[in-house]
């Protein structure tokens, strides 16, 4: 005796009939997918964003080097500000393992202004300073525009302007005069912002000879930079407060400018952190979105599931049936949510002059969450529709 064949849906079938079953109620299933293309384009797009951002800073300090040290003096026991002597940077310069060093000097009794008629007053938090000819070299600093000082015009009332006191004061190109510590200098170039060393962003800097010979400098530097050779960073750091004040060592304060990029770039990352799990959330809400569209669909296809279950199909059919269709839903609003997230990264990128990274393990992360999520969400209503009597559902 032949027995009846086993039922059977086969792949091919499970996906035409998931497929149609979306299809057929299109706007509520746009709808659907649209919370979890919320949640997985909000988690790409912060990943995407982050990682371009990471990105630019990784390259910043590997064309700026991580082996700049910074020298300043410090507050000894009693609580007063010290100095570093005049021969400070000829010192350092003469520590094994040193490669360069620069310095400045602050003059905190002068300020700039854009003309004689400002008001004192507004200082416009810009400082005059002091600088070495070779302090571009060293902080790996770049010019806009204009040109550097040089023997000549470091003795003359000429100055640089950071990046930040150009725009406070106005200035968009050399050539130009502004009102220095009581009488005019001409600006003579504009430097582009300062990664490692900030503060000549906001620096008018001008000649040591100059400072010296109007302003009364006495040549003791505010702060020394210096570069050390591969391999030497950790000797060189602590040899530099011994070298520079011997009796006094602790009056002397060395940091890496390079850690504050890496420490803003670990803020990033926990900032990155929390927005990802407000993502998650997104999603979470997006998936509960699925789960109530299924439950929905299986309420008003009572006849349809009856039908078909007096046809032949089996109760693992009809889970399996709306089990894909939560899948695909979740899957459409998967994959237009991973668009999104991308295209917010291309558009935000490179208006922040950040390279363009889109993690691929993010986007297949991303991906196979939503499918689980849909595999979650569809699990009841599958369930729900698999107990429904044939009977029961064809009276309905």
């Amino acid at each position: 005796m032949i027995g009846t064949p086993r039922s059977s849906l086969l792949p091919a079938d499970i996906a035409r009939l998931a497929v149609a079953g979306v299809r057929a109620r299109p706007l509520r299933a746009v709808l659907s997918a649209l919370g979890i293309a919320i949640g997985i384009a909000a988690m790409l797009a912060v990943v995407g964003i982050s990682a371009s951002s990471q990105q630019r800073v990784n390259e910043q300090l590997t064309s700026l080097g991580t082996n700049l040290l910074r020298a300043e003096p410090a507050k000894n026991l009693f609580g007063e500000q010290t100095k570093l002597p005049p021969e400070t940077v000829g010192k350092v310069r003469l520590v094994d393992g040193v490669e360069a060093a620069s310095g400045i000097a602050v003059l905190p009794a002068f300020h700039v202004y854009r003309s004689e008629l400002i008001d004192p007053s507004a200082t416009g938090g810009l400082q005059v300073v002091a600088a070495d000819l070779d302090l571009l070299d060293v902080t790996r600093s770049e010019l806009s525009a204009g040109a550097w000082l040089n023997p000549a015009t470091a003795a003359f009332p000429s100055v640089v302007l950071g990046a930040t006191a150009a725009e406070r004061l106005g200035v968009v190109e050399p050539g130009v005069q502004v009102w220095l510590g009581g009488r005019s200098f001409t600006v003579i170039g504009i430097l582009a912002a300062s990664p490692l060393a900030p503060e000549l962003d906001t620096s008018a800097l001008i000649g040591g000879p100059v400072a010296a010979r109007l302003f009364g400098w006495q040549g003791n530097p505010s702060t020394v930079y210096a570069r050390s050779a591969e391999g030497a960073f950790d000797r060189v750091r602590s040899l530099l407060p011994g070298t520079v004040q011997p009796q006094f060592p602790s009056d002397v304060s060395v940091s890496r400018p390079s850690d504050a990029l890496a420490a803003k770039a670990a803020i990033d990352q926990a900032f990155t952190g929390l927005l990802v799990g407000l993502g998650g959330i997104a999603l979470l809400v997006g998936g509960i979105g699925v789960a109530n569209t299924m439950i929905i669909s299986v309420i008003e296809r009572h006849r349809e599931v009856g039908l078909r279950r007096a046809l032949g199909a089996t109760r693992t059919h009809i889970r399996v049936q709306f089990l894909a269709e939560a899948l695909v839903l979740s899957a459409f609003g998967g994959v237009i949510g991973a668009l999104l997230g991308a295209a917010v990264t291309t558009v935000i990128a490179p208006l922040n002059d950040w390279p363009i990274v889109v993690p691929l393990l993010a986007v297949v992360v991303g991906l196979a969450s939503t499918l689980v999520i849909g595999a979650a969400a569809g699990l009841y209503p599958a369930a729900r529709a698999a107990r429904i009597p044939p009977t029961t559902a064809l009276n309905g």
